[in-house]
């Protein structure tokens, strides 16, 4: 095992002998107080603090979809399978996020599950798992900037598209608080829930479960009977499989984390428990709140309405008679589309970094501010982001939906690679003899919670788009059938180009360096100075 002095980038990067200038060598004194890391222009900084890292983690994860898009899943299978198939996928998200978590603790590095897939597997299948995350990330950020000028557009039709857009990505610049709103929104539902289906409504109807029973818990979707009422079910755990975030968001923040082995199992810990909770109240809710076959919602999402006006949460506020909540419904929806997408501006702009750092894209995306933030990488994903004025284009606004239906199968197929990596860590660590017991963090039910997570996000890539090989008229198209599948192709290209062109081999256990980058961030552990509270 090689156990030479960690570094953010390639050595031929840090080598002042070869050219860069401005980087002082490894054993350089210039080390910020606390916990950051030397002072380059080319390394970010250990800033983020706890509550930056939760931040993150809950504007990633809570997007539009749990407040708007979330009644179409119950339309499509109903209040019971909704509430079942999110729960269900809980269970794959938690396995997938304790595999992370572990290795993330471990080696708190930048972009550390994409160029851990390099070092434990295969630097193509590094190549490949890094360039599928960073087009998905990146391409979920203009469509988040649509989702926000919708939004707004609950209200009023007076301000431009294109200015709205324009005022959103600028504001892309600013912090994560506007995460905080979506949190409140959630448990603010959660309790208005509570209270009206008890009969605090201005019709006081004490209404319960009743849509459980009337029409029914379970919705049939293209057949009639049991397969329907399946096929239901399916569709809402397709749906969950991705709503549901993991713990991308917040394994991108290790590299910039305070004391990041002492925050990261408490990240970790306390978004996956506190998400998957509003995940599974939140499906329950829905259901409780509407039936699965009210003409409002069905009208609603049939007809795309602006803002949160197609969300099942507004259209209950309009059958109770309630007023001025579904305006405040809307303001924190606008809130939890703009966090999301700043949330995504950051974890694709710190993936094309680690990238970078590897050697796997142009090395000028190493290139950071004073401040530590990777600038190119930024200015890209906000040029990506421009996409969204194609919206000012009635028939080229679909392009937008294109993009995003064409990349929706990433997010699983990053699950599956995370889950792979755990494998090949966890063999590498045995097989060298050490011991798990001596981790930050020792994640439960290994290696059965990776296999668990493996194959549950593996099988769900392929059944996505299922609907397009049912024997009904209509609906075997080409262009969805592309939607659904093009990153499944896209992916092994990326790997088997790679591995042609660099000669790259699969890592044997015994060989894997578990030690590269150890040694200064256990100096950085022991120099570090916890700020006083203020």
């Amino acid at each position: 095992m090689s156990s030479k002095p960690y570094s953010a980038f390639p050595a031929d990067v840090l080598d002042n002998e070869k050219g860069v200038s401005g980087c002082p060598p490894l054993d350089s004194p210039d080390v910020l107080q606390g916990a950051s890391r030397p002072l380059t222009p080319r390394a970010t900084h250990r800033n983020l603090k706890p509550r930056h890292i939760q931040l993150i983690g809950i504007g990633g994860t809570i997007g539009t979809t749990l407040f708007v898009q979330i009644g179409q899943g119950l339309l499509n299978g109903g209040p019971g399978s909704l509430f079942i198939a999110f729960s269900i996928w809980c269970t794959f998200i938690l396995a997938v996020t304790v595999s992370v978590a572990e290795m993330v603790s471990y080696m708190p590095i930048s972009s550390p599950f994409i160029r851990f897939a390099g070092r434990y597997v295969d630097e193509a299948f590094g190549f490949a798992a890094g360039w599928n995350f960073f087009i998905f990330e990146a391409a979920l950020v203009p469509f988040e900037v649509v989702a926000c000028n919708l939004v707004i557009h609950f209200w009023s039709e007076a301000v431009p598209v294109g200015a709205i857009i324009a005022i959103i990505i600028v504001l892309y610049a600013a912090e994560f608080w506007s995460a905080l709103g979506k949190f409140f929104l959630i448990v603010g539902l959660i309790v208005f829930t509570f209270i009206v289906m008890l009969g605090g409504n201005p019709q006081g109807d004490r209404f319960g479960f009743r849509y459980w029973n009337e029409p029914g818990a379970f919705a049939e979707l293209y057949y009639q009977g049991n397969l329907g009422k399946f096929l239901g079910f399916l569709q809402c755990l397709i749906q969950a499989s991705f709503t549901i975030a993991g713990p991308d968001y917040v394994s991108m923040a290790a590299g910039e984390a305070q004391n990041p082995r002492v925050t990261m199992p408490r990240a970790f810990n306390t978004v996956f428990y506190r998400l998957t909770t509003f995940f599974v109240l939140g499906s329950l809710c829905v259901g409780v709140l509407v039936p699965y076959n009210d003409p409002e919602l069905t009208a609603a999402l049939g007809s795309g309405e602006a803002g949160a006006a197609a969300s099942p949460y507004v259209v209950a506020m309009n059958r109770l008679g309630v007023g001025v909540l579904p305006h405040i419904v809307n303001a924190l929806v606008l809130t939890a589309a703009f966090s999301a997408g700043n949330s995504f501006v950051y974890c694709a702009s710190r993936s094309l970094y680690g990238l970078a750092l590897e050697g796997k894209a142009p090395r000028c995306f190493t290139r950071c501010t004073k401040k530590g933030v990777p600038i190119f990488c930024v200015a890209l994903v906000l040029l990506i982001a421009l996409i969204s004025f194609l919206q000012l284009s009635s028939s080229t606004a679909v392009v937008l939906n294109w993009l995003v239906s064409l990349v929706t199968a990433s997010q699983l197929i990053n699950f599956s690679c995370m889950c792979a990596t755990y494998l090949c860590f966890y063999r590498a660590f045995k097989a060298q003899g050490m011991s798990r017991d001596t981790l930050p963090y020792k994640s439960i039910l290994q290696p059965y919670a990776a296999w668990y997570g493996l194959v549950g996000t593996f099988v769900m890539t392929f059944v996505g788009g299922y609907s397009v090989f049912l024997p009904l008229e209509g609906q075997w198209q080409v262009s969805n059938f592309l939607f659904s599948y093009t990153m499944v192709a896209v992916c092994p290209i990326l790997y088997v180009g790679w591995k042609l062109a660099h000669k790259t081999k699969i890592m044997n256990s015994s060989e894997v360096d578990l030690r590269q980058g150890l040694d200064l961030i256990e100096e950085d552990e022991r120099n570090y100075i916890p700020q006083p509270a203020t």
